[in-house]
């Protein structure tokens, strides 16, 4: 049976990488895909999936959730994605005059199917943190959240001690963690550990379905900026490390953890912090990744990709 799915993004290239994965992929139920503001502000980021969703035209629409307007992490990653976050790509768009907020969106997906969704979060955590707020029962029939962010051990990739979704809205990523509920956290120096080069692009689809036009029309953007960033011949998908480890959990290793977030750190904002003592102190809330494949990951990427241009 397909696993229900929310999925949470803030597209972002690597989020519509993963989102071509996800709606083609006969192991997920995609039920709703929500905006939140991240790599791009909150308007960019609700057309961003809008356009995305109309362009893969997927056989079964997702319900759509729209960033909140009041959402406005501390930072955007335009300089990696472009000025629109799809690499500067012109997409149509409709005008859609009644999308629903995010938070409701998720809070309906998950009483629709109690114990059974999957959240799973690509940006930053202000829709799930906000959802769970909100409605606090949710707590209790949430299936899971599989997280996108933090890094433990290594330096972050927006300072040098956070990564970006957690350092993007550190408090939501905080109450998100602390809250007692099962959660997979797929950090940094996991998703590092699968890097694409060049030849990625010539296992893309063919431009001549809908899922390989747009591949094409952004991931060669990526390549560029990676480059021009941090010196790379490669760029990295994290979100499609993360919607992998979701799919198929037997591909990854995990171990319980206690993992909290900086939320007032000046040089630390946003830092993820794991009691990895000897003799812990805290008390473990969270499934970390501690291993991948990365050969079956990358070669996984590729087929999923092949399969969704296929579909259309």
């Amino acid at each position: 049976m397909a696993r229900k799915v929310v999925i949470d993004l803030d597209p972002g290239i690597d989020d519509a990488v993963a989102l071509v994965m996800a709606l083609f992929d006969p192991r997920l139920e995609v039920i709703a895909v929500t905006a939140v503001a991240g790599n791009v502000p909150a308007e960019q980021s609700t057309r961003n999936l809008q356009s995305l969703i109309e362009l893969l035209d997927p056989p079964r629409w997702p319900r759509l959730g729209a960033a909140a307007a009041d959402d406005s992490p501390v930072v955007d990653g335009r300089h990696l994605h472009g000025g629109n976050g799809l690499a500067d790509a012109e997409f149509a768009c409709a005008e859609l005059h009644h999308v629903a907020a995010a938070d409701k969106v998720i809070s309906d997906a998950i009483r629709s199917a109690p114990n059974e969704v999957t959240v799973i979060t690509l940006g930053p955590l202000t829709n799930l943190a906000r959802t769970l707020q909100r409605d606090p029962g949710l707590v209790n029939i949430l299936g899971q959240a599989v997280i996108s962010g933090g890094a433990i051990n290594v330096p972050g990739n927006v300072t040098p001690a956070a990564e970006f979704n957690f350092h993007a809205n550190p408090l939501a990523a905080r109450q998100v963690l602390r809250l007692p509920f099962t959660k997979t956290l797929v950090p940094l120096n996991i998703t590092r550990q699968v890097m694409l080069g060049f030849d990625f692009l010539e296992k893309l689809p063919s431009t001549d379905s809908r899922a390989g036009d747009l591949l094409h029309r952004i991931l060669p953007y990526a390549f560029r900026s990676f480059r021009r960033a941090y010196g790379l011949e490669g760029i990295y998908l994290a979100d499609a490390v993360t919607l992998l480890a979701a799919a198929d959990p037997s591909v990854i290793s995990t171990e319980m953890t206690a993992v909290d977030v900086e939320v007032q750190g000046e040089l630390t904002l946003g830092a993820t912090v794991a009691d990895l003592r000897s003799a812990r102190q805290w008390r473990a809330n969270t499934a970390v990744v501690t291993e991948i494949d990365r050969v079956q990951m990358t070669d996984t990427i590729v087929r999923c990709l092949e399969r969704a241009g296929k579909a259309g």
